[in-house]
């Protein structure tokens, strides 16, 4: 058994520290609303007041945070960050989907500290939270990387190392992309075919063809449902999109398509629709 840390139980990450209690570890948790521990801290896991509170005398910390700016406070804060009580040979593990040049800047100051850094953001969305079933792209020293997996493994089977700090941000970065890059334009041809009387037959056709990935008849199947409770919430993939378009910009490359991906977002966002999951974004075509 461990002491674990984790830190930012929102949707993703109150599942991933259910995970590692289900696999025998002790928490110590925090989160910026306190009512969303009270699951956690029903089935035993002690929660703390703030992330530094919560990562003391933890062996390895996680943390599942919304974006840069959220990552930097909890990490950083000079009273209430975890960074404030880093130890030599601590493990730091942050799991969120984040920029390049941010994940950069925070392994360095963990360096600082004599700890262990990896970046290790996941792929998968709350179902598979839940099932324990997330895949890992992990950037970092390969010892770190080695010594972390058996606790990853405990929130999802599939753990990637991808190379150093900032690797993986971006592989996640373009997970994203592609993913939202499918949304769009599956939404674009079903509302034209719809217009075309061929709907139907669309709905039937398209799921027995090859040229639809699993991941896009899973958009079909909430699609034709009418079902958009946020699995992966328009907000966060337009996040995303954002450190996708920074990201090939700082390699000097070309991303035409998570531009136009990004515009359909940021126009389903302006139809309220920024909370709803990511296979809302059909709707702008309707």
């Amino acid at each position: 058994m461990t002491h674990i840390a984790f830190i930012g139980l929102g949707a993703m990450g109150q599942r991933m520290a259910q995970a590692l209690q289900r696999a025998g570890h002790s928490l110590s948790v925090h989160n910026r609303h306190p009512e969303a521990q009270a699951l956690l801290v029903a089935q035993g896991t002690a929660a703390a007041s703030t992330p530094r509170a919560a990562a003391e005398g933890a062996e390895v910390v996680f943390t599942m945070l919304r974006d840069d700016s959220a990552s930097e406070e909890v990490w950083t804060h000079p009273v209430r960050g975890i960074l404030a009580q880093a130890r030599p040979g601590q493990l730091l593990v942050e799991c969120s989907t984040l920029s390049p040049g941010w994940v950069a800047r925070l392994a360095t100051l963990a360096e600082r500290c004599e700890a262990a850094f990896l970046e290790a953001p996941v792929v998968g969305s709350r179902p598979q939270a839940e099932r324990g079933a997330l895949t890992f792209l992990v950037g970092g020293p390969v010892e770190a990387a080695t010594r972390a997996t058996p606790w990853l493994q405990a929130m999802g089977p599939a753990v990637h190392w991808v190379g150093p700090v900032g690797s993986a941000a971006r592989l996640k970065l373009a997970v994203n992309a592609l993913l939202a890059i499918q949304a769009a334009a599956l939404g674009e041809s079903l509302g034209w075919l719809r217009r075309a009387g061929l709907e139907e037959a669309a709905w039937n056709a398209l799921m027995e063809l090859p040229v639809m990935s699993p991941a896009a008849k899973a958009q079909l199947r909430l699609i034709k449902e009418g079902m958009h409770a946020p699995l992966f919430p328009v907000d966060l993939a337009a996040k995303d999109l954002g450190y996708a378009r920074a990201a090939a910009r700082e390699q000097g490359a070309e991303a035409p398509l998570t531009e136009a991906a990004a515009g359909a977002l940021a126009r389903a966002q302006e139809a309220g629709l920024g909370d709803q999951n990511l296979s809302a974004v059909a709707s702008l075509f309707t």
